[in-house]
């Protein structure tokens, strides 16, 4: 990044590879890079030297338009901030990354109230965001990060704003979806949360440490 004429280095030198499947925890204090690398990750910053490839396809030279469309069809989101429409019910929540999509089907609907019961959420379908607990909103972030059926899902301290018992629903709930199949990088500051993982990336300055 480029702070005022001053160039700052975030990553230096990292290689990390993520295979199909894996669910991976990513530590590490603030200003350790993890958030960064999440953001390449996830398609969300472009490196400014290295390369970064994705299901076999290099990514880093892609265009705005082009990230977007692999973003909405290959990753999904959770965030500490649910980041929920406050005037749209549950379901219309669920169902905002399919407007994006060129060939909108009509099962979509049918698709979302069959993710809000995997979540336990189907008699919220019709309530707004104000109307849930912070659990209950996070797991309706899960089902709207699904929806497209993408191949990652990355959550960026997901459990941050949650008490420690609707935490450890929420990382069941994260480690039900890697069962699915479902790559999942989470980046966290707590080992009770980071121990779900299968592998834990520890950076620090920059670099993986281990």
């Amino acid at each position: 990044y480029v702070l005022g004429n001053i160039p700052v280095e975030v990553l230096k030198g990292v290689n990390l590879r993520v295979e199909k499947g894996e669910f991976v925890a990513i530590m590490g204090a603030s200003g350790s890079g993890k958030t960064t690398l999440m953001n390449i990750i996830g398609c969300l910053d472009v490196p400014t030297s290295g390369r970064y490839i994705l299901a076999g396809k290099e990514i880093s030279r892609l265009t705005d338009d082009e990230l977007s469309v692999i973003r909405n069809e290959h990753i999904g989101f959770v965030f500490q901030n649910f980041y929920l429409l406050s005037y749209a019910t549950v379901l219309e929540n669920v169902l905002l990354p399919t407007l994006y999509i060129e060939k909108r089907k009509d099962s979509d609907k049918k698709h979302a109230m069959e993710l809000l019961r995997l979540v336990g959420l189907e008699e919220r379908a019709k309530f707004r965001p104000a109307q849930l607990s912070g659990g209950e909103q996070q797991r309706v972030a899960i089902a709207r990060a699904i929806v497209n059926d993408p191949e990652i899902l990355l959550a960026d301290e997901p459990t941050g704003q949650l008490d420690s018992n609707t935490a450890k629903e929420i990382m069941n709930l994260l480690v039900e979806m890697n069962g699915m199949g479902k790559t999942i990088v989470l980046i966290t500051h707590d080992h009770n949360i980071a121990n779900h993982a299968k592998r834990i990336v520890y950076m620090k300055d920059g670099v993986i440490e281990e």
